[in-house]
């Protein structure tokens, strides 16, 4: 990481100036879509859509489609489509992981109840796939049911693997691919689909969603042990809390002594935890290296994503998707 303070961090600042003119667009439509006759399904919708998210999956969706083309209504409508399905699965993460903050707020399941909550989840599910026959394009809707199945599979598999600290790290990419990186691809795939791009096309978007979903989680999960709670906007610590087993761990297990194993069996799989334990976790992470192993490995899938889009033409949009993988590994929240 370049601590350089006259250089300039990464950032998705271009990418969002590049498609400023459809982000607005893309707003209206969300607030548009939004039509019920139940006031609680609209008011714990609205909690979220306005909760300070960066938007960045239906960004992509976006970028995508102008990097193939003009930019049209069919983009919007299933950026708006993955922006709800990614609403959808963060009400219902919260009601699993019995959540207390999201984005720097109380979590909806701290607002409302976990029924309202899990109920208002499916609804904007169902509205995503109603939107996205209003575009028409069987191919679409044909990605958006595949990875809406890969999500909800991802997500039972962790709830399966439960506390288990001999979770392998090829079982755990397999699980961070489905319940993140498949919905990066989609919102990168739908994008090039409604500008009639090329297979060829397609395939690469594809491919640098994918990649970039992957560093996204990883980086996410790394997170939870490295980031300040003001700024990564939910509680430190909370999938140690949860018992959750991401990559941190598994590399700290694979390289723990005897002692260390009975401390990561009894603080996650048996979750009985004690003062100091986060600390303790954090601390034989830093011994094995283990967190800096997580960041490479994110900024190798970064790097996988940037180069599969040599097949377009240089371009101020190509050079802000590229800035954007770096965003994703360099980010603090």
């Amino acid at each position: 990481m370049d601590t350089n303070p006259q250089h300039k961090p990464p950032s998705i600042e271009s990418l969002c100036h590049l498609n400023a003119e459809s982000m607005d667009k893309l707003e209206l439509r969300i607030h548009q879509s939004l039509k019920t006759n139940v006031p609680l399904l609209k008011e714990l919708a609205l909690y979220l859509f306005s909760s300070g998210g960066k938007r960045i999956r239906p960004l992509l969706t976006l970028a995508s489609g102008k990097l193939c083309g003009e930019s049209n209504p069919q983009q919007i409508e299933l950026a708006a489509v993955i922006e709800y399905i990614h609403t959808a699965t963060l009400l219902h993460d919260d009601v699993v992981d019995e959540s207390t903050l999201r984005r720097g707020n109380k979590a909806a399941n701290q607002v409302w109840t976990n029924q309202a909550c899990i109920l208002a989840g499916d609804y904007l599910f169902s509205k995503a796939f109603q939107m996205c026959t209003n575009v028409g394009s069987i191919s679409a809707l044909s990605i958006i049911s595949e990875t809406c199945s890969a999500l909800a599979e991802a997500e039972v598999a962790q709830l399966a693997q439960g506390r288990d600290i001999s979770l392998s790290q090829e079982r755990y990419m397999e699980i961070i691919d489905g319940k993140t990186a498949r919905l990066f691809e989609a919102a990168c795939k739908v994008g090039a689909i409604a500008s009639n791009a090329s297979d060829e096309q397609i395939e690469a978007l594809g491919e640098y969603g994918l990649n970039l979903g992957i560093a996204f989680q990883l980086i996410d999960d790394l997170l939870d042990y490295t980031a300040q709670q003001q700024s990564l906007g939910k509680a430190v610590g909370d999938d140690f809390r949860d018992g959750s087993v991401t990559l941190p761990v598994i590399l700290a297990v694979q390289n723990a002594d005897e002692d260390e194993l009975s401390f990561w069996k009894r603080s996650l799989q048996d979750l009985n935890q004690k003062d100091g334990d986060l600390e303790a976790a954090i601390e034989l992470m830093n011994q094995h290296g283990t967190l800096t192993q997580s960041f490479e490995e994110a900024k190798i899938y970064a790097d996988k994503a940037a180069k599969s889009l040599t097949c377009f033409p240089d371009s101020p949009l190509k050079s802000a998707l590229i800035e954007t993988t770096d965003f994703c590994v360099h980010r603090y929240f």
